[in-house]
């Protein structure tokens, strides 16, 4: 399975310009970006409750990737294993819940790419500094697999490694720029993705990072 770097299609006059990647499987350029501020405001109104962290990872490694969360349930990983929680382990308190601007773009996203009736309750935020990673993985913790995925990209662009349902496929790099939103889900539910090496640069509203929202229906 090979693929080579997805370039963005010419946008519609009515609609976002959109990347199929698979079956159930879309980019939308740029739908996020209208709502960027919103939804960086609402970040830093989360990690003051919950700040940033590096997980540990069952084998005992450090997670380059700095993370916290919102919603009813926030994404936990330890010694013990990968796990959703709705208690923040760091604070002993509820993670707090997920910013308005946040659920509405996660649904008209989802609503936008086919997955009408989307009600996440768990949003993963990831912090990405230059240079780090997100090696291939599976979303695969959370009980209702047919809820889709809607994972939207703000500040410095990114190659996401899009590969198949086995760690085996080799990815396609798709460059994910500010404002992007990729949503998976139904035959594409289960294919292994990641994020490579971040770049170094500078956005206008994040500087040197990039951020990622990550929506998921954990139940």
């Amino acid at each position: 399975m090979t693929f080579d770097l997805f370039d963005p299609l010419p946008a519609d006059a009515d609609a976002p310009a959109v990347d199929n990647l698979g079956p159930g499987a879309m980019v939308l350029r740029g739908f996020a970006r209208e709502a960027a501020p919103a939804l960086l405001a609402g970040v830093g109104e989360v990690s003051a409750g919950s700040h940033f962290r590096h997980l540990i990872t069952p084998g005992g490694l450090r997670m380059s990737v700095a993370m916290t969360n919102c919603g009813q349930r926030g994404w936990v990983s330890d010694r013990s294993g990968y796990r959703y929680d709705e208690i923040d382990p760091d604070s002993g308190q509820p993670w707090p819940s997920m910013p308005r601007p946040f659920l509405d773009l996660a649904v008209r996203a989802a609503d936008a790419a086919g997955y009408a009736g989307f009600a996440p309750d768990a949003c993963l935020i990831n912090r990405y500094l230059p240079g780090t990673r997100l090696s291939l993985h599976q979303d695969r913790d959370e009980l209702d697999l047919r809820a889709p995925i809607v994972s939207v990209s703000l500040g410095l662009p990114a190659i996401f490694l899009w590969g198949g349902l086995r760690r085996a496929d080799r990815p396609a790099r798709v460059r994910l720029a500010h404002g992007d939103v990729v949503v998976w889900g139904g035959p594409s539910r289960l294919v292994f993705h990641g994020i490579a090496p971040l770049a170094a640069g500078d956005h206008p509203l994040t500087h040197g990072e990039r951020i990622n929202l990550t929506f998921r229906k954990t139940r």
